[in-house]
């Protein structure tokens, strides 16, 4: 399965550094353009506690940059500024918009294109956090492997069922089809974890062709460690129990990822969004001219009312056109907007973390005398500590947390 990226704007730093710019293509990117976007996908997400005056101040990762390069909200408040121009230059009311004031009631429609809205987003948000959570989930089964295998294969196995497992989680993402390839993405962790050997990339390609194009090289990976474990078990390393018990967490990755390629192969009905988009031309440029009617005509013409009325028109699209926008930001997390989801990082601190657990050593014998030792004393400073906040007349002295 292979998409086509959508990059809708010029990606920049916090800072203004271009990172990607709209016209470029897709395929070209580099690690050095993934590591960038993902160090802003960090500092963007420490963002959310900041507080409210704070968070108005940002551009980039917001929503004004694409609401800026919408069209809807311009042809919005272009209409409304023509007929306020009409309104200021001619005495009498057309009757077209004596007619549309009378008999038109446009909060029908805008409270029908709200409920849409709404409905759309919430939909995109639960696919977002779902797949979020198949994600981690994914990270999550490659690092239990690791565990089991160190604690029960020889070293040398365990580092071999351990780089395949780290090598399909990989393989996995590049076989979406999106800003993650073979070339500036997996290669760059193969070259500086070893994961694959040159023979056994030979293999892949000749059996299941690119990485690129598709989850097969993912199941190659997943079923070579299946094999792993076969060979495990027929040497004795492990029994039936811990068999089934690592076949499961490997099944699981499989499940994970499978998970992640169903969403990303059905997105939301374009058919739903055509809909929402096709009310969207309609109602906006209607409200703006009702907006523009009701701020009075010719002699009767207000400033005060003309610019109330055009922040609100400005407010509703804002609203609209952010919703929209929103919903199809969140539909494919796995791409290029610095909203989608940190898979550099779920992939270094995987390796990482299965690095760590493959390296650590042998357990020492257990000491009886020492262990039952640290048994008897255990929390006696704590009943020490506790014996210090009560005052002479036994009663517990907690006047420290009362501040003045």
């Amino acid at each position: 399965m292979s998409r086509r990226i959508s990059v809708s704007y010029q990606l920049s730093s916090p800072s203004g550094e271009a990172i990607f710019k709209r016209n470029d293509d897709p395929n070209v990117l580099t690690w050095n353009h993934l590591s960038k976007i993902e160090d802003f996908r960090r500092e963007i997400l420490h963002r959310v506690e900041m507080p409210f005056w704070k968070v108005l101040t940002y551009w980039t990762g917001t929503c004004l940059r694409a609401l800026t390069w919408d069209p809807m909200i311009w042809v919005a408040m272009v209409v409304f500024g023509l007929v306020r121009y009409h309104a200021r230059t001619t005495a009498e009311m057309p009757q077209v918009f004596e007619t549309l004031g009378d008999s038109f009631n446009i909060e029908v429609i805008g409270g029908f294109l709200s409920f849409f809205l709404v409905i759309f987003v919430n939909q995109t948000n639960t696919r977002y956090f779902d797949m979020y959570k198949l994600a981690k989930a994914s990270a999550g089964r490659v690092q239990d492997i690791a565990g089991l295998a160190a604690a029960n294969f020889p070293r040398a196995s365990a580092h071999r069922i351990n780089r395949y497992m780290n090598a399909a989680h990989l393989a996995g993402y590049v076989g979406l089809g999106g800003p993650y390839k073979r070339k500036n993405f997996f290669d760059h962790f193969n070259k500086k974890h070893n994961l694959l050997t040159g023979a056994e990339l030979a293999r892949l390609e000749v059996v299941n062709g690119s990485m690129d194009l598709g989850s097969a090289v993912f199941k190659e990976l997943i079923t070579w460690c299946q094999k792993d474990i076969y060979i495990a078990q027929k040497a004795g390393h492990v029994d039936s129990y811990q068999v089934v018990q690592l076949h499961g967490k490997i099944l699981d990755l499989r499940a994970a990822m499978d998970g992640i390629y169903d969403y990303c192969d059905q997105p939301i009905p374009f058919f739903y969004i055509h809909f929402i988009c096709l009310l969207t031309a309609f109602y906006l440029p209607l409200f703006a001219m009702d907006a523009a009617y009701s701020s009075g005509w010719g002699d009767e013409a207000s400033w005060r009312m003309e610019i109330l009325n055009a922040l609100l028109v400005l407010l509703l699209c804002i609203f609209v056109v952010g919703l929209r926008v929103l919903g199809q930001r969140m539909i494919d997390p796995f791409g290029m907007d610095l909203e989608d989801l940190s898979v550099l990082t779920y992939a270094i601190t995987t390796i990482e973390n299965c690095r760590i657990i493959l390296a650590s050593q042998d357990a020492s014998d257990v000491n009886e005398t020492m262990e039952l030792d640290l048994s008897k004393h255990a929390g006696s400073s704590t009943d020490s500590d506790d014996s210090d906040t009560r005052n002479s007349s036994g009663k517990s002295d907690y006047s420290f947390l009362i501040s003045d």
